[in-house]
């Protein structure tokens, strides 16, 4: 098997997002779902929430189930939130929700300007956390939760790559592993207190039956999740 090019993210997903779900879409995404979900209110009416790195909007729409009274997502791909809003367009109120350019490393948005932030498996696309955990802050209410995940670092050391095909051509999205220790010193440095921590495991029936995967992914987690606190 050819390896794949790899492609700095706006390129990756100016090519991905036309094909690119509003779901989780593989096992790994499922786990990761299904815990910061675990994590996330139940009930967020009256909450406001953003959603940093919304990509198609799939946690733009669980939080507009749970009942959030605004959510506002970004994206530094204006491909990826055009996908985003053909999605809410057909499942939600407009206005409930809003879709803005930028990064998350410097979010367009004012400072607390949400009760929640998420960031859900992106900040592997930075090559730092500092920048991006000190807007996801600024961003936040003082007492506020900010609750991000990503790709385990041992998927990293062990070459799994996040791939995609485009036009019959194989890609994978430039990630960079950040270890606990990275995210303990980025929470240390702005003021974000770590309320847990959670490196959850695959569940074998998210594989589908015949699917050629690394079976070494049975047997270590597969992402790591942070619930984060803003001290105020």
């Amino acid at each position: 098997m050819s390896w794949p090019s790899i492609l700095e993210p706006a390129h990756a997903y100016a090519l991905w997002a036309p094909s690119y779900p509003a779901h989780a879409h593989n096992a790994v995404m499922q786990t990761e779902e299904r815990a910061m979900l675990g994590l996330l209110p139940s009930n967020l009416s009256g909450i406001t929430v953003l959603d940093a790195g919304c990509g198609s909007g799939r946690y733009m729409r669980h939080v507009l189930d749970r009942g959030t009274v605004a959510v506002t997502g970004v994206d530094l791909s204006l491909p990826m939130l055009l996908r985003a809003q053909d999605e809410l367009a057909s499942c939600a109120d407009p206005s409930r929700y809003c879709l803005m350019q930028g990064s998350v490393d410097a979010l367009p948005v004012p400072d607390a300007f949400a009760d929640i932030a998420l960031c859900g498996l992106v900040l592997g696309h930075l090559e730092g956390l500092d920048a991006a955990l000190g807007e996801l802050r600024r961003a936040t209410r003082p007492g506020g939760m900010v609750l991000c995940s990503d790709v385990h670092p041992i998927g990293h050391a062990l070459g799994w790559a996040r791939d995609f095909k485009s036009a019959g051509k194989r890609y994978a999205v430039r990630h960079t592993q950040h270890l606990y220790h990275h995210w303990h010193a980025a929470c240390a440095a702005h003021g974000l207190a770590i309320e847990s921590v959670l490196e959850p495991m695959l569940d074998p029936n998210d594989i589908p039956a015949g699917a050629h995967f690394d079976a070494r992914a049975l047997e270590v987690p597969v992402a790591l999740i942070f619930s984060l606190r803003r001290i105020p």
